[in-house]
């Protein structure tokens, strides 16, 4: 599947994404400033914040408990659509997706 982080100056970066891969890992694969994932995926940082672009909230789901408390210590501003990249999960009925990558 493809999948475009959108970045705060403009640029946009897109990569092909393996089915079942999080896209913490799709980021960090393709170099997206800002997605770091200190902890592996393990929801124990928010290092992988993104902002899941309007068109594709629903499909990603909403944050569940604990992703929702560490969105609370993100360096970035939270807003409704923010979630944790590692917490999303590449499938077909992704293809396409759009994250914008926030400043820290």
């Amino acid at each position: 599947m493809k999948v475009i982080w959108k970045l705060a100056d403009g640029r946009e970066i897109s990569g092909e994404v393996a089915n079942g891969l999080n896209m913490m890992e799709a980021a960090v694969a393709n170099d997206v400033p800002h997605v770091v994932g200190e902890c592996g995926g393990n929801l124990s940082c928010a290092t992988c914040h993104v902002y899941v672009d309007e068109a594709w909230r629903e499909k990603t789901g909403e944050a569940g408990d604990y992703e929702d408390a560490m969105l609370d210590v993100a360096e970035a501003e939270r807003r409704p659509e923010s979630r944790l990249s590692c917490q999303i999960t590449a499938s077909p009925e992704l293809d396409g997706l759009v994250l914008i990558v926030p400043e820290p």
